[in-house]
């Protein structure tokens, strides 16, 4: 048997986040820049039979689950042409995507019927105001609609993710609270992480999950902690006393959890991080392009793995911002 992806600190690692475009149709200012964004070309994304190759190795080496990000993933042509490709893979239990979800409604049932399972729509304000000042641009009514497009084609539960900034954000808890409990998604409030493509990242921005508790239990109904079902995911999930509604929070600032962490991720344009705040990457598709075989792609994602660090450090004056924002890296 394959030995398993496992680093110096004993970390083994399943779970393999992929970047399908770092293009993007909004400009949340905690991702990327307003204007005068510099994609990537298109030639220099990976296609998706190389991505499939790639996929393939990693199942080898003990990944099972996969989650498809950007950028914007919906927003690269036929994405559910890739989906079934993953999905025809034995070995691959479980497929995700996260999406701002503008253009779901179009292509939930698509994605849905192709094998896609798990989806996560970004949605930081319930607000059409506040969500164009976070956004930069309009959409808020098609992302409502994308969730519920989701909902019917089958997808349950659909996940919310909502980034907290202070300062700015505190008035979409209680109605984000609501919704959760009024349409059935499960919401996540995820802290504001130090990845934003203007480096304006401040501590003092970031709106802990712990607030967020509070002020749910006050305003709505007490949280009830269910702890992590899966101890290697990254949300903690509570349940609203009176059984509506189930919300997560993903501490990445004030509670880390790095030391559980069993993801790794791969760019649009081929390169492997062993974390989102990696400082290094490994160039997987120079050895696809240039006639590296699968052992020489196993090979490489062991070392990559092996170097792993013990935390992103964020916390510590040691730490320092990648120079890839988010949306060039992969959510």
């Amino acid at each position: 048997m394959t030995a398993p992806l496992r680093d110096s600190f004993g970390r083994i690692h399943t779970n393999l986040r992929i970047s399908v475009t770092d293009r993007c149709n909004i400009r949340c200012f905690y991702c990327m820049p307003a204007d005068n964004v510099q994609f990537m070309n298109r030639r220099e994304l990976l296609t998706y039979e190389e991505i499939e190759r790639f996929v393939r190795v990693a199942v080898r080496l003990g990944v099972n689950k996969v989650r498809l990000t950007g950028g914007e993933p919906l927003v690269r042509a036929d994405l559910d042409v890739l989906v079934e490709k993953l999905a025809r893979i034995a070995g691959i239990h479980d497929i995700g995507l996260t999406t701002n979800g503008i253009l779901l409604a179009a292509q939930a049932q698509r994605l849905y019927d192709a094998g896609l399972r798990r989806i996560n729509v970004s949605l930081d304000a319930l607000s059409p105001e506040k969500f164009r000042e976070i956004t930069r641009r309009d959409g808020y009514e098609q992302v409502i609609e994308g969730i519920l497009a989701a909902q019917a084609a089958g997808f349950d539960p659909v996940k919310v993710n909502a980034v907290s900034i202070r300062g700015l954000t505190e008035d979409e808890i209680v109605p984000l609270g609501r919704f959760a409990r009024e349409t059935g998604v499960e919401l996540r409030f995820i802290e504001f992480m130090p990845l934003d493509a203007d480096n304006a990242w401040e501590r003092e921005k970031v709106l802990f999950a712990q607030e967020i508790i509070d002020t749910l239990s006050a305003e709505i109904a007490p949280l009830v902690p269910l702890g992590r079902q899966d101890p290697t995911a990254p949300a903690t999930e509570f349940e609203f006393a009176d059984g509506l509604g189930r919300i997560g929070f993903i501490a990445s600032v004030s509670q880390p959890f790095c030391m559980s962490c069993n993801r790794f991720r791969l760019t649009a344009d081929g390169k492997l991080r062993n974390c989102l705040f990696s400082l290094e990457e490994t160039d997987i598709k120079a050895i696809l392009r240039s006639g590296g075989d699968d052992d020489e792609i196993a090979r490489a994602i062991r070392e990559c793995i092996a170097a792993k660090k013990e935390g992103h450090e964020i916390n510590t004056a040691r730490f320092i911002q990648p120079e890839r924002p988010m949306y060039s890296i992969g959510g």
